[in-house]
């Protein structure tokens, strides 16, 4: 089922807030990360990054069955036009829809926008899953890795 990208609006920031929340419980029940945790952020925080120039959050969506687009995850795309790499921070699909390749036809979507080249991510090292997407989608390692707990690391991504 192919997903399609919709840029929110204004009047969604809290949608996207409750997602974002729902999102990534788990993970911060898994890994105890209280102060970076997505799932901590609140909703002044969604807000200002809503706002700021070069942000621009997409919800990812999928026709159900009675034709409707079913909102499945959020991507939050950073892209300053300055040179700069372009960063997605965070992509999250929602618990009931993980495993069905929402997320990487979610970045190809963002390709199609954006292109194909010069993009930054960073996620979980202990998330396979995860590490496995992005390679796959031409992401490389760029040997950084910063250790936020005895749970938990961040490695980071680069595709040129």
């Amino acid at each position: 089922m192919a997903i399609i990208l919709k840029e929110a609006k204004q009047n969604e920031i809290e949608l996207i807030w409750k997602m974002q929340v729902e999102g990534f419980t788990d993970l911060l029940e898994k890994y105890q990360d209280y102060d970076m945790s997505p799932a901590t952020e609140s909703l002044e925080r969604i807000t200002e990054k809503f706002h700021q120039p070069w942000t621009t959050y997409y919800f990812i969506t999928v026709e159900n069955a009675t034709g409707n687009n079913q909102y499945v995850g959020v991507v939050r795309v950073i892209n300053k036009e300055d040179g700069s790499r372009k960063r997605i921070s965070p992509l999250w699909i929602m618990p009931a829809y993980r495993n069905k390749g929402y997320a990487q036809q979610a970045m190809l979507e963002l390709e199609k926008i954006y292109g194909s080249k010069h993009w930054s991510l960073d996620t979980i090292l202990q998330e396979k899953g995860n590490l496995h997407l992005y390679e796959k989608m031409g992401y490389i390692k760029t040997g950084k890795i910063e250790h936020i707990n005895d749970r938990m690391d961040i490695v980071f991504y680069e595709k040129n």
